[in-house]
């Protein structure tokens, strides 16, 4: 190899190609966008149509069914969940990851239209909304108050804050949780009886008497005006005075029969901030968008509308997923200066001279900010992986520095001079850099090419890592050769402490040689010792747990209470207070948000958020069962705590879901759940478990005698629509309001709608004019239904959710249930998972196959270089050894089997293949040059080759002390990455120096003679290579 020749003898041009390296990656490190995980796409298009007071039976007939048949025909949807309940139909798609959120939302919105004509009259048009990212937003902004009253801060935020919030770039929506304004029209059924009215005909004149009329203009010969009339109302006290009856000369008004005020559209949606009601602004990032920014210039705005609030109004900024961000980012950017500077300082103390460890610290520092021109070039942000692949690339990157300088280092002490030691330092060298830069950009390439949400996160780290080992590369071939040259001491003159290390090494590579000579005579004893490690894997891997990803501390907890199914927002409010106060004695309580009625009519749902790490006491891991605990003391509400999910685009909801779906009933789907949910609870696996759906919603059937009906003169469209216009509380239409429009509804006064036998204090028309009373034309039975009826992919279904045990993986909680469904569902049955469970159905294996996807690769490449089919196999005898030792730490219970160690894994096979490529390259070259039999050959070569190899080896793994050590944010994944690698490199290595020179005696080929005589000491015919088995 004579090309590195000429950078040793043009020093300047090797200093220009490194200042370019430099220049170009300083750039594209100002250039390049921060974010927490590589940008993907997680859509979800919802499509919500109301039908006030219909019941979920007939929703689901009329509005969900028609509609989910023609949103399953769109492109691009994993599953399709829905949910009818009183009131109101809601369809979610889940679109597949990174699946164009403009695109979905475009065709879904078609195949809706297509259906509108089959709707009922009387629904609502059906809303479709996208989210993108997570469900939980990225902040939720509070806005509280003791003198307004909700409506009142909502609708100031409306006007005000939320236009300002929407205006900021990459703010996808600002949406407001909290009660609206609307006109409320309470009717009195027995004031109504005195006057001679129904609510029908009250209606009906609010109809007639509340009109926006588009007037027109008059038009003279030279001027034109326009015009407007006040056909409509505009204010509560403009409805008061309406004329809705003249009876006698008198006018009876809307007052006399009916309590009005400006009210809420709904009384059962409530949200409170630390036990005060208020709105929150949820801020939800568009599609693309970048949260640190999105987040930077929302709390730019904050102080701005604060200083311009009304007083009494107060602000907090209740929630921030970006804190996290910002400081995990920060955590390891920490990491990667402390791994730099540990990395250095072993370097020095194995090279013992000062001189010797300049070259690897211009070259680390010089590779990283190469490989972030790379990052750049593929149009890669700076985010949690990325990084993370810079810390492993630190103790990667200086391997070809000090293999380069020892190398040189070692030429000079034969007592060659500078120059020429540079030279044939840098030429016996070249190729194995070569090889070594080869193999790891082979390792990490299968990773780049995965789909699915773990291709989705591990493609940038596995591009960034193999381009900032090809600069190392680079560096390693044109600077590092041309500055040993340079700074390292002539021959003769060691200082004190490397003569120390000199002597240190010297003696362990001596005792080393007649260590392995001794047990190179027992070949058979080493291989079949690696056999029996490489058996032992499968066992290891069977009893490992298995999740996606190490839960992160995040610093919040959230929970969901759920109450039965006919408690009131009365009844949730006060066992609301009750978790609020129980919560804020939680040790490492900050504060809390909660939201009553909106997760689910009966739900409570909120978070409980710590102080930032560095200034509390207590872990999230720490807080989470005694939050669980205190909670479980509020009776009335079955509540449940969880973490935030750890990975992006799960779809929100409690952790484990496990989806029951059938063609069946829910009456029999209901039984099914029960006898499986009885037995996931008795395993011992699961915190919490519940059905999403219960079959105990008490429903009042409403049987009207028809004979009676029809000999009254009336239909059943009559009664139908005089209970609605009672009891429905759909609004009528709009009126409005300074320059905006709100609703009107007209609803029975709750005092008349106690329970069902106030229904026979209403009246309805006859047909000869006369008022009959309601309760002479119905009877009433009792009868129970399913809370909701939900649907999987159109089947009705019914999911398990709750909260595995603190200590079992999730994995284990998945093969539990997958094995007891397959002992208790019946025919006609089946199940799905969704959530963050279905990311770890779906992806869970998947960095498997790249594994051994990884290894077929690298042998490969590594048979084209050798140009041998053997010599691969037996730098890749190593790769067990060390995955083997990985694997111990993780069975002992150290870390789970998750993506990250996994990536460890993949990383491993790169790096300890390195220290085989080593030793194989060195001794096939003294077998050519100097004649040697395999035997003496591997022996001398494993000797020469032990110092770069154990240097490497602990400049790696010191290298990965700072993940080890990590608290704080992001601490779990790193740990478990750090400890794969240190753990499987540490072992690979003490099997390398000892299993593979075995395997070379046994595989090797010789090099030496024409390959008869295997054990005699060459036949004289160095050079000629023996013919390639």
């Amino acid at each position: 190899m004579r090309f590195t020749d000429i950078f040793i003898h043009r020093p300047v041009l090797a200093t220009v190609v490194s200042l370019l390296i430099l220049l170009l990656g300083a750039r594209a490190a100002m250039e390049m966008e921060i974010r927490q995980y590589p940008e993907l796409e997680s859509t979800t298009v919802t499509v919500t149509t109301a039908y006030p007071g219909a019941s979920s039976d007939l929703i689901k007939g009329f509005i969900t069914t028609p509609l989910q048949q023609a949103i399953a025909e769109a492109s691009g949807i994993d599953y399709l969940t829905s949910t009818s309940s009183q009131g109101t139909s809601t369809i979610e798609a889940k679109m597949v990851l990174n699946y164009d959120a403009n695109a979905a939302l475009a065709e879904i919105q078609a195949k809706v239209a297509s259906q509108r004509n089959v709707l009922p009259a009387e629904a609502q048009d059906p809303v479709i909304t996208s989210t993108t990212g997570d469900s939980t937003a990225l902040m939720y902004i509070a806005f509280y108050s003791n003198e307004l009253a909700v409506p009142e801060i909502t609708d100031y935020l409306t006007r005000v804050v939320q236009p300002r919030l929407q205006a900021l770039s990459g703010v996808g929506k600002a949406e407001l949780l909290g009660r609206k304004f609307a006109l409320r029209v309470w009717l009195d059924p027995e004031r109504l009886a005195a006057v001679d009215m129904t609510p029908q005909e009250v209606v009906a004149k609010l109809r007639a008497n509340n009109y926006q009329a588009a007037v027109g203009n008059t038009k003279g010969t030279y001027t034109e005006i326009s015009m407007t009339s006040d056909t409509d109302v505009a204010d509560p006290d403009a409805f008061r005075n309406l004329v809705v009856k003249q009876s006698e000369g008198t006018q009876i008004r809307l007052q006399d029969i009916a309590r009005v005020e400006l009210g809420s559209e709904t009384y059962d949606q409530l949200a409170l901030y630390k036990g005060q009601p208020a709105t929150y602004v949820a801020i939800e990032l568009a599609p693309g968008a970048n949260p640190l920014t999105v987040a930077g210039l929302v709390k730019g705005e904050l102080p701005d509308i604060e200083s311009q609030l009304p007083s009494g109004l107060d602000v907090r900024l209740a929630y921030d997923a970006s804190d996290f961000i910002e400081d995990s980012i920060n955590e390891v950017i920490q990491t990667l200066l402390e791994a730099m500077i540990i990395v250095l300082v072993v370097v020095f103390l194995c090279l013992g001279s000062v001189r010797a460890s300049i070259v690897p610290s211009v070259a680390v520092p010089l590779s990283l900010i190469g490989g972030a021109f790379i990052m750049l070039m593929f149009g890669f942000s700076l985010n949690l992986l990325t990084l993370l692949s810079m810390v492993l690339a630190i103790g990667l990157v200086v391997d070809d520095a000090i293999i380069m300088v020892e190398n040189v280092h070692r030429h000079i002490e034969q007592g060659e001079s500078r120059f020429d030691a540079a030279i044939n330092g840098a030429r016996e060298m070249a190729v194995p850099i070569i090889a070594m830069t080869t193999t790891l950009v082979a390792v990490y390439a299968p990773i780049g090419f995965m789909g699915g949400l773990v291709g989705s996160l591990f493609t940038e780290f596995a591009f960034t890592l193999a381009g900032t080992v090809v600069i190392s590369g680079i560096v390693a071939l044109t600077l590092s050769p041309m500055l040993s040259g340079k700074v390292l001491k002539p021959h003769g003159n060691p200082g004190k402490f490397e003569n120390l290390v000199e002597k240190t090494f010297n003696g362990l590579a001596a005792t080393y040689k007649s260590a392995l000579s001794s047990l190179m005579q027992t070949k058979s004893v080493v291989v079949f010792f690696a056999v029996v490690v490489l058996g032992s894997i499968y066992f290891m891997v069977s009893m490992s747990q298995n999740e996606l990803a190490p839960t992160e501390d995040q610093g919040i907890l959230f929970y969901q209470g759920l109450g039965p199914q006919t408690s009131t927002l009365d009844y949730l409010l006060e066992h609301g207070d009750e978790i609020q106060e129980r919560m804020s004695t939680v040790p490492g309580y900050n504060e809390d948000f909660m939201i009553i009625g909106i997760t689910g009519p009966n739900a409570v749902f909120g978070g409980f958020k710590m102080a930032p790490w560095s200034e509390r006491e207590i872990s999230q891991f720490e807080a989470q069962p005694k939050l669980d605990a205190e909670l479980k003391n509020v009776t009335g509400l079955q509540t449940a705590v969880f973490p935030r999910p750890s990975l992006p685009g799960s779809g929100g909801g409690l952790p484990f879901q496990f989806v029951i779906t059938t063609g069946n009933n829910y009456e029999q789907l209901d039984q099914v759940a029960d006898e499986l949910l009885g037995k996931a609870m008795g395993s011992g696996n699961f915190m919490f478990l519940q059905k999403s759906i219960n079959f105990d919603r008490p429903i009042t059937r409403i049987n009207v005698d028809r004979d009676r009906v029809a000999d009254l003169g009336l239909s059943m469209q009559d009664v139908g629509q005089s209970l609605s216009s009672m009891l429905g509380g759909g609004y009528i239409n709009r009126f409005s309001m300074e320059g905006r429009s709100y609703q009107v509804i007209p609803q029975v006064d709750q005092q008349f709608r106690l329970d069902a036998q106030a229904l026979n204090e209403y009246y309805i028309r006859a047909d000869n004019g006369e008022l009959v009373p309601l309760g002479s034309v119905v009877s009433f039975t009792q009868d129970v239904e399913p809370s909701n009826r939900t649907q999987f992919n159109q089947q009705n279904s019914l999911t398990l959710q709750g909260v595995v045990m603190p200590g079992v993986a999730a994995g284990t909680a998945m093969d539990f249930m997958e094995q007891t469904a397959a002992e208790v569902l019946p025919q006609g049955f089946s199940y799905d998972y969704t959530g963050q469970s279905r990311q770890l159905a779906t992806q869970g294996s998947a960095l498997v196959v790249t594994f051994f996807l990884s290894l077929l690769v690298i042998y490969l490449v590594l048979a084209a270089q050798f140009e041998s089919w053997r010599d691969p196999l037996i730098i890749l005898v190593s790769v067990p050894m060390s995955v083997a030792g990985a694997m111990a730490f993780i069975v002992l219970g150290f870390a789970t089997m998750n993506i990250y160690t996994q990536v460890g894994l993949i990383t491993l096979i790169g790096v300890v293949s390195k220290n085989g490529i080593l030793i194989v390259e060195f001794a096939n070259q003294l077998q050519k040059e100097r004649g040697l039999n395999k035997f003496d050959a591997v022996v001398e070569a494993a000797a020469i080759r032990l110092r770069p190899i154990i240097m490497t080896s602990i400049a790696l793994i010191f290298a990965m002390i700072p993940l080890l050590i990590a608290i704080g944010p992001g601490a779990e994944s790193r740990f478990a990455i750090g400890l794969t690698i240190s753990a499987g490199l540490g072992i690979g290595t003490l099997f390398t120096i000892f299993v593979l020179p075995a395997f070379y005696i046994l595989l090797g080929r010789d090099h030496h003679g024409s390959g008869e005589d295997k054990e005699g000491h060459g036949s004289g015919l160095e050079g000629k290579t023996a013919p390639s088995h």
